[in-house]
């Protein structure tokens, strides 16, 4: 199936989605780096609250296991972000295997962090192709699918919610490659707003605080607390809980951000019909909008 095939059959079947109870029923969703982390929580809080799930993820290994996981209201394709071509079939086996689009989460993302005199070239394209361009390629192939719905019922409404950062409102010390990449999108996100308005795409980004108890930052040898203490971005620590205990002192509520915290922030994005182009910070105080 080609893309324009695909959006003649989305705009054949916007009213048939499964329907189950909650405030998402008759949602099918696409998460981006849903096998893991944020994108996994955020799946499960999706599938609580009757929306079908697409989980897009790299690895396949993880990808099915998430799916085992989430349910029969689940399914699994593989993509890189990363490459255009890829996130192109996502759409297009999304369609085929569910019928269209009605929520897209662009979630998936990397971090390599590291002081400009060290970080390499080759790691600032990787950070920067995916989780800048990655977003770009994300928004240009499920609006396409959108507008097809739409222009077959102007009555229906549609999510793009990016998953950002706190480092996307805040400069972050020796983490420039993610920092900029998210505050690039943060700029994309507001620009999409503007342009897609007009087919009832309400575009949006949410920015949550560190999430320490997912690999991002707990993985032991390649997590954010093993790389920060190697990259002395915490003066005066010596011990991965040194940079964790650090961190936890940032935040007034005294936490890290949990999946919960911003499946609520995406289900508000959708939920609201008169707010498009923010940037929602989910940060228990430590980041605040001036």
């Amino acid at each position: 199936m080609t893309l324009e095939e695909a959006k003649i059959m989305a705009a054949s079947r916007v009213h048939e989605r499964p329907s189950y109870p909650g405030r998402l029923s008759g949602k099918i969703a696409v998460v981006t780096g849903g096998a893991q982390g944020f994108g996994l929580g955020i799946a499960k809080e999706m599938i609580k609250e009757g929306a079908t799930v697409v989980v897009a993820n790299r690895g396949e290994k993880a990808g099915l296991a998430a799916v085992a996981e989430l349910g029969e209201h689940s399914a699994f394709i593989a993509c890189d972000v990363s490459d255009s071509s890829s996130v192109e079939q996502l759409m297009i086996k999304t369609v085929e295997k569910f019928g269209g689009v009605d929520i897209f989460v662009s979630n998936a993302g990397i971090l390599k962090a590291g002081a400009l005199n060290a970080l390499d070239e080759k790691d600032f394209d990787a950070v920067t192709k995916t989780n800048y361009y990655g977003f770009y390629y994300c928004v240009k192939y499920a609006s396409e699918i959108m507008k097809a719905q739409y222009e077959a019922d102007n009555s229906l409404w549609f999510d793009i919610v990016q998953v950002n950062s706190k480092s996307g409102l805040v400069g972050s010390k020796a983490n420039f490659a993610y920092a900029g990449a998210k505050f690039g999108g943060i700029g994309l996100t507001q620009s999409y707003a503007l342009e897609l308005i007009p087919w009832q795409i309400k575009v949006n980004a949410v920015c949550p605080g560190n999430f320490y108890d997912g690999p991002l930052w707990s993985d032991p040898e390649k997590g954010l607390f093993v790389q920060y203490l190697n990259a002395g971005k915490v003066p005066g620590a010596k011990t991965v809980q040194d940079v964790k205990d650090f961190y936890l002192s940032k935040s007034p509520i005294k936490r890290g951000c949990v999946p919960e915290d911003v499946a609520k922030a995406i289900f508000y994005c959708v939920d609201q019909k008169y707010e498009t182009g923010q940037a929602i910070p989910v940060t228990g105080g430590q980041t605040m909008l001036n």
